[in-house]
């Protein structure tokens, strides 16, 4: 009967329990920079087409295509931790939104979207929808852009990633740029409290670059755009979140690593190999924080196209080099959609200490 039936679920429950604090809580140690038995290893990919990544809103189709992605993901793979995409949600809606812009007083009239509008609303959903697929306790941290990110969106075409456009802009009328951005950081740390407090994501995965632009200078982006990535990092950190700071690197595009190094953030990912900055160095340069990485992410990469035993001398190359506190294994940005999951294992099973 009903009650056979609910003390069989009280059993499973528990037994879930005991299994899974296990990789949970290995996650949350490395964080924390405490010893462990072995280092954890993430890497992500997209659910949805280049196309559908903002075409999101309102629409259940790519909604399900996301949870039904992630819930594949996590079965096929069992991750140590998961990076809850983002995917359908790329395009900030915004009452100025419009990619033909061409001077930013156009954009001087921006509002608040509110915290009861849809693209907040729906990505709650989408994270509590995917988190429901667990079938063990996985930390998770959900895939935000930082505003200047969501602003270049705007202008991506085809030949264009946007960069060229926001520099113009910024450097028409700074302080209004600065202003601009600031509505748009009101915005996403609300999104951002609201994934962690009512979604149930342990905590955001900020992905922020500089502006691939000659002209915008280290002290340029300090000064008019760093106050927006730092206002969704403090409001995750309010929101009782366990925050990864991501400096998105890939071929075409690079930063300057070291105007990061006293974000407020728990866990530092950048692309080591493109950058050059080695595990070790982030781990002195983010103040002994936990990092996350090593591995080059694209097509041409060990990670992509090595032997298994590459692989596992090359797992074993990094920890010999970083140490095993406070380092997660992962890769510089996300892995192309054709990635052979059974990687993920190979390097899993060399990080055992």
């Amino acid at each position: 009967g009903k009650r056979g039936k609910g003390v069989v679920r009280w059993f499973q429950s528990k037994w879930k329990e005991k299994s899974m604090t296990s990789k949970r809580e290995l996650v949350f140690r490395a964080i924390r920079g405490e010893e462990v038995e072995r280092v954890p290893v993430g890497f992500w990919f997209h659910f949805v087409t280049l196309e559908e990544k903002g075409q999101g809103l309102n629409n259940p189709r790519i909604f399900q295509k996301s949870v039904e992605g992630h819930r594949k993901y996590v079965e096929r793979i069992h991750p140590d931790f998961v990076k809850i995409m983002s995917d359908g949600f790329f395009i900030y809606p915004s009452n100025v939104y419009s990619p033909s812009v061409t001077s930013i007083q156009e954009l001087a009239s921006i509002e608040s979207i509110d915290e009861n509008h849809p693209w907040i609303q729906q990505q709650v959903e989408v994270v509590q929808a995917i988190r429901e697929t667990f079938t063990e306790e996985i930390a998770s941290f959900y895939n935000i852009f930082s505003p200047i990110s969501y602003l270049k969106r705007w202008f991506r075409t085809e030949t264009s990633r946007g960069d060229k456009e926001v520099a113009d802009l910024l450097l028409e009328n700074p302080e209004l740029f600065r202003e601009i951005l600031d509505v748009i950081a009101e915005d996403i740390a609300i999104l951002t409290k609201a994934i962690i407090q009512d979604g149930g994501a342990d905590g955001i995965y900020l992905s922020t670059q500089e502006i691939q632009d000659q002209r915008i200078t280290a002290e340029l982006y300090q000064t008019y755009i760093e106050q927006s990535n730092i206002k969704v990092l403090e409001a995750a950190n309010q929101a009782g979140g366990v925050n990864i700071l991501h400096i998105c690197g890939f071929q075409g595009a690079s930063n300057d690593v070291t105007i990061f190094k006293d974000y407020p953030a728990q866990v530092f990912n950048w692309a080591t190999h493109h950058e050059a900055v080695s595990l070790p160095q982030g781990q002195e340069l983010f103040h002994g924080k936990a990092v996350l990485g090593g591995f080059e992410n694209g097509k041409q990469s060990l990670l992509y196209g090595g032997s298994k035993a590459e692989l596992q001398e090359e797992t074993k190359r990094l920890l010999a080099e970083a140490g095993t506190r406070g380092v997660l294994l992962g890769a510089d940005c996300t892995v192309p959609d054709d990635f052979e999951l059974e990687r993920l294992d190979w390097i899993r099973q060399a990080a055992v200490l």
